[in-house]
């Protein structure tokens, strides 16, 4: 039996954190909540979280010495930091600190999910760097791509789609994570432009095309028959 991913919830808000709290456990998550950063720190000594959904202004001790402590440690948790300041100068200043995303609030409940989803696709640092699926092959660290042995000279997006793709093991992935997921906030983010960058690198892939896609559900590699 495969064990849920485990989600830590700092948040002092007490009505939104048993919310999302129950919204993340009915998605299958299992969720630790801490209403402080003091108490996020003591439970991540015994909880083997993954996630963690960490809201920038903590009584005791603030978001961000939570995040800079956890990334001086060098912990492996992947962070989803929450603020009511949703300027860009704030989302710069909480991924230097070392989040892994950040979302102003208010928020939609729909955009976390597919948030966490992303972050639950990325290899947390000290995992394996490479990904393999189906004679495709990419190192996470050297950032080189491979079908069956075969380089490929792919483009920025091309490569963060194909790196999205393998991370998901299988698992489908629309087009609004992958755009979510690969195009930065100042570039086009059409769902045109997704359906592009697949055309593209199918097209470098080679036959047979390994990308499946169905609509309503997204693309995949190697998820099997």
């Amino acid at each position: 039996m495969v064990e849920p991913m485990r989600v830590l919830l700092v948040e002092d808000e007490s009505d939104l954190a048993d919310s999302l709290a129950d919204g993340l456990r009915r998605e299958g998550y299992a969720v630790d909540v801490a209403r402080d950063g003091a108490a996020a720190l003591v439970l991540l000594a015994t909880a083997d979280a993954e996630l963690m959904i960490l809201d920038r202004d903590l009584p005791v001790l603030s978001g961000d010495a939570v995040c800079r402590t956890l990334r001086e440690q060098g912990h492996p948790i992947r962070i989803l930091m929450l603020t009511a300041a949703g300027t860009l100068d704030d989302r710069v200043a909480g991924l230097d600190l070392g989040a892994d995303d950040y979302l102003p609030k208010p928020f939609a409940y729909v955009e976390l999910l597919a948030r966490l989803r992303a972050l639950a696709r990325r290899a947390p640092a000290g995992s394996g760097t490479v990904l393999e699926t189906a004679g495709v092959r990419i190192d996470t660290v050297r950032r080189i791509a491979e079908r069956d042995g075969r380089p490929l000279a792919l483009t920025r997006k091309e490569y963060g789609v194909l790196e999205t793709l393998l991370a998901a093991h299988g698992g489908w992935v629309d087009a609004d994570e992958l755009r979510d997921e690969v195009w930065e906030n100042g570039d086009d983010r059409s769902r045109g432009v997704v359906k592009a960058a697949v055309h593209t690198l199918r097209r470098k892939l080679g036959e047979p095309d390994p990308i499946e896609s169905t609509p309503g559900l997204g693309y995949r590699i190697g998820g099997g028959s």
